[in-house]
């Protein structure tokens, strides 16, 4: 899969944090439920390459990826463990956009999109999206940077999204809210899976 295939897939990636392997699958396969097939599971946890693992060979429909990927070597090993995608808070020394798998790199201002795109990139995360400017900044890109697409991360939610997903150069966004630490704790998968089908409800 290329990486507008996968941005393309809903208009909301959830960005999960996953603490316990046992929430894995049922919270992936709750998400999917509720018409979101791509889940970015961030890699800010001892079990989370064990998450991608599972989640990858168990729940069908779903593209599974990892988040905060900060180097070649994880890039990699994302790969090995069948994670289909990663991406990165920023720009990786010596990655492009070819690979074993594709990459979203983080960019926040102008300079950094254009080390992107001369890197090969033309997909990316604004992120933090809400310190680095917003729908103001992705606006203001959208001229220069016309061969830029996006997927605004950090500070996105259910009450801004679809400003976000209105602009012409925004594929998808990144968004932890569809799955509520509290509900994933709780087991509350019913919930999330409503939460996810009012995301993927807010493609216009």
């Amino acid at each position: 899969m290329t990486i507008d295939d996968i941005l393309g897939r809903a208009p909301v990636v959830p960005v999960l944090i996953i603490e316990d392997m046992a929430h894995a699958v049922p919270l992936g396969r709750a998400l999917v439920a509720g018409g979101l097939t791509v889940l970015e599971v961030t890699l800010r946890t001892p079990v989370a390459m064990d998450c991608i693992e599972r989640m990858a060979g168990e729940i069908e429909d779903a593209v599974v990826g990892a988040g905060t990927v900060l180097s070649s070597a994880t890039r990699l090993a994302v790969a090995h463990v069948g994670g289909q995608f990663c991406v990165s808070p920023g720009l990786i020394g010596g990655e492009s956009a070819d690979g074993p798998i594709p990459l979203l790199p983080g960019v926040a201002t102008a300079t950094e999109l254009m080390a992107g795109l001369d890197m090969g990139f033309t997909r990316f995360k604004l992120f933090p999206a809400n310190v680095a400017g917003g729908v103001e900044a992705l606006k203001a890109f959208a001229s220069p940077f016309a061969q830029a697409k996006f997927c605004p991360t950090g500070g996105v939610n259910a009450k801004n999204a679809a400003d976000y997903l209105a602009l012409p150069n925004v594929v998808c966004v990144g968004g932890s809210w569809v799955a509520p630490p509290d509900a994933v704790r709780a087991g509350d998968w019913g919930r999330i899976t409503e939460l996810a089908r009012e995301a993927a409800a807010l493609r216009v």
